[in-house]
């Protein structure tokens, strides 16, 4: 099989994933980082009660209405729910697509500064990608990471290996007929401000865009996964929501082709109420670009409903998640009420953010 022969379906995937007032569920922590939620609950960090807290996500009754997606860690795909059904089952009953994180995590990038990394796993990942789309999986994930220092990170070398790297990995996952999340993320550690954000920004999706080119990617087959444009969280001038929202429109429109169908943004350490508030002004704003303008969050969807689950309390970590699922669906269409939905104001940043 080829790109070719996976056009159309990679096409009807993207839209159905980019709809208007849904967004993704990114599920994909590494088992570590999983580790480390649960353990704010108390809970144990075993397959057990792994299976037992996504188990419980992905069996929200109407959860669907609000996400297109879910993006999973290798495990759960291959995993079954607590009471037998593969929970492929599971997302599908509820009208969820399945997707899969492919990356292999950040290593150190040779000749670049001490924070530059490059991502791997791009060795055998045709291979691998095929088999994900025959457990079920229809879409992949890669996540980049550029950060932005006073001493002139993210260097060149970074901007162009990153752009490299989630270029080939968009063709690979391609050729085995999985859309691919393009996400190239700007972490918000630093002191600058948001104008630098947004410079620094715009040039890497620039640059992601031009090496997506030269690999032949179906840019109407995948969708974008940018951080927003914010000041970094150590800057004593912080930018207005309007203004976040103005800037992230602004640096989109400069940069990413109007073929691509969606862009999902990463909520990337923002609070939940934050995520919604941000992504609901976006979408008040006129925009040269037609991309439908949506979520994929993990901690900004998830947080409020661990503490409600608290390792048992099914219906109570449920109906938290429905309950920031439908902000930021209603914020995905600008229609969302600051405030309407629980949710927690808790800032959610976290230094050098790894998964």
């Amino acid at each position: 099989m080829t790109l070719k022969y996976y056009a159309e379906e990679l096409k009807k995937t993207a839209k159905a994933l980019a709809q208007n007032g849904k967004g993704i569920l990114a599920v994909d922590e590494s088992t570590k980082t999983v580790g480390k939620r649960l353990a704010s609950i108390n809970v144990e960090n075993t397959e057990a009660n792994r299976k037992a807290y996504r188990g419980m996500l992905f069996t929200a009754k109407g959860l669907g209405e609000f996400i297109s997606g879910a993006i999973l860690f290798e495990e759960t795909l291959f995993q079954n729910h607590p009471d037998g059904e593969p929970m492929v089952k599971k997302l599908e009953t509820l009208g969820i697509i399945p997707g899969i994180k492919v990356d292999k995590g950040l290593q150190p990038l040779p000749g670049a500064k001490n924070v530059e990394t490059l991502c791997s796993g791009l060795d055998g990942l045709v291979a691998r990608a095929a088999d994900y789309y025959t457990q079920g999986a229809r879409f992949a994930k890669w996540r980049a990471v550029l950060q932005i220092t006073e001493d002139g990170c993210p260097t060149n070398l970074s901007i162009q290996e990153n752009a490299w790297g989630l270029a080939r990995y968009a063709r690979s996952v391609q050729e085995s007929g999985l859309v691919p999340i393009i996400e190239p993320e700007i972490l918000m550690d630093g002191s600058h401000d948001i104008k630098k954000t947004a410079e620094v920004q715009e040039e890497v999706i620039k640059q992601v865009y031009m090496a997506c080119q030269l690999n032949g990617v179906l840019l109407e087959g995948t969708l974008l996964k940018p951080s927003m444009t914010v000041q970094g969280a150590n800057c004593a001038t912080k930018a207005k929501p309007e203004e976040v929202a103005q800037m992230t429109i602004r640096t989109m429109e400069r940069s990413v082709p109007a073929s691509v169908p969606g862009i999902v943004f990463l909520s990337g350490g923002l609070s939940e109420e934050a995520a919604s508030i941000y992504l609901n002004l976006m979408n008040k704003l006129e925009r040269k670009g037609n991309w439908n303008v949506g979520f994929s969050y993990g901690r900004a969807l998830q947080h409020s409903c661990l503490k409600a689950w608290k390792g048992t309390n099914l219906e109570e970590g449920q109906k938290a998640l429905l309950a920031r699922a439908q902000a930021n669906s209603e914020a995905s269409k600008g229609i969302y009420v600051a405030g309407s939905q629980p949710s927690s104001d808790e800032a959610l940043f976290v230094a050098g953010y790894s998964y």
